[in-house]
């Protein structure tokens, strides 16, 4: 898809089960309509119109920092839908694809924007949902071809319904982002964004699922061996934890998950990271990196990193084994190979001196931890 992309920001609304004018609160930095517009931005949109109403004289000197088209809907009493229309007036003939997004919608990852307009590039659909573990979500991306039925649609149920006259060409896009179903009507619902916000680039479990079976379609064994090494990862990080470190503990789930995901591929750490930070995901990456080669000094505390690399090396395949154990077969089937040698040895000697220096941390050897 080579034609022009809007993004409609709606920001229109009473704000009545929230209590306080949703569009100004702050997430993260940042006020929640910034946050929406910088989304479409960081994704490569330049085209960004933000629909205002209540309160929307509040809302100028904001959009106009922020250099976006204002779009005044003076029938914003009578709901969203009134918004949607209200934008869809502004879209001329040079306009072929536009994103509608709800300003209560504000941590929808940069990746699953780029993630719609590619699949759009290929598939030429007249909707692209984003779609996370079966549900679709915000926002979707539209063929501006469709605005003028759009706008005239008076049946009940708002844009979602009005896009139902297209389901047969509709296209669900898969993608790591559990925050396309997370919106933002209570103070509940705020107080939950504003923790979740601090920890964006930490996938959950089901956005990892996500990422690996959906996405990025990683193989089986893969899977697999993933989730061995975040069970050993997690409870090495607990047990620490108990003895006074403070290891986060769903980062290391999401790093020992996600791992090998470019395995196959040269330097398989470096371009598992960088696949990690494409989604999103740096603080995982930084973790992914190391997870082949690392350095470890002495004086510093046991960190991510480490308890990652430990926990590779004490997988084969699925199943748990002794650092003995996961080396032989590598070591004996490159004993003619110096350099190859040399190189597993050094690995093998770095989860040797993690292995020492966490077991003096436990005071236990990790046979009796990972036994329990």
């Amino acid at each position: 898809m080579d034609g022009n992309v809007v993004a409609i920001v709606l920001a229109a609304g009473f704000s009545e089960r929230m209590g306080e004018f949703k569009p100004l609160l702050p997430l993260g930095g940042v006020t929640v309509l910034e946050r929406c517009v910088a989304l479409f931005r960081n994704a490569g949109i330049d085209d960004v119109r933000v629909v205002t109403g209540h309160r929307g004289v509040e809302l100028e000197p904001l959009l106009e920092r922020l250099g976006v088209r204002i779009v005044v809907n003076p029938q914003y009493r009578e709901g969203m839908f009134s918004s949607v229309v209200a934008g869809l007036a502004t879209l001329g003939a040079e306009v072929d694809y536009f994103f509608v997004l709800p300003v209560d919608v504000p941590l929808v990852r940069v990746a699953t924007i780029r993630r719609l307009l590619e699949l759009c590039r290929q598939e030429h659909a007249d909707v692209i949902y984003p779609r996370f573990m079966g549900k679709r979500g915000h926002p979707p991306l539209i063929a501006s071809r469709l605005s003028r039925e759009i706008v005239v649609w008076q049946g009940m149920g708002g844009l979602m319904a009005a896009l139902a006259q297209w389901a047969s060409a509709a296209f669900d896009v898969d993608v790591a982002d559990g925050n396309i179903l997370l919106d933002m009507d209570t103070p509940d619902d705020y107080r939950f964004l504003q923790e979740k916000v601090e920890r964006l680039e930490i996938p959950t479990p089901e956005e990892c699922r996500s990422l690996m079976e959906n996405v990025l379609c990683v193989p089986e064994q893969i899977v697999h061996h993933g989730r061995a090494v975040a069970q050993v990862a997690v409870r090495l990080g607990r047990e620490l934890n108990h003895a006074g470190c403070n290891l986060d503990i769903p980062l290391l789930a999401a790093a020992g998950l996600l791992h090998d995901i470019a395995k196959g591929e040269p330097d398989h750490a470096a371009a598992g990271a960088r696949l990690l930070r494409e989604h999103g995901f740096g603080v995982v990456a930084d973790v992914v990196a190391t997870h082949i080669d690392i350095t470890v000094s002495e004086g510093d505390g046991i960190g991510a990193g480490e308890v990652l690399y430990l926990a590779d090396k004490m997988v084969r395949g699925e199943h748990p084994v002794s650092l003995e154990e996961r080396f032989r077969t590598k070591l004996e089937r490159h004993a003619l190979e110096p350099d190859i040698l040399a190189n597993i040895s050094a690995r093998l000697r770095t989860a040797q001196a993690i292995r020492k220096r966490i077991e003096a941390r436990l005071g236990r050897s990790l046979e009796e931890v990972l036994a329990e």
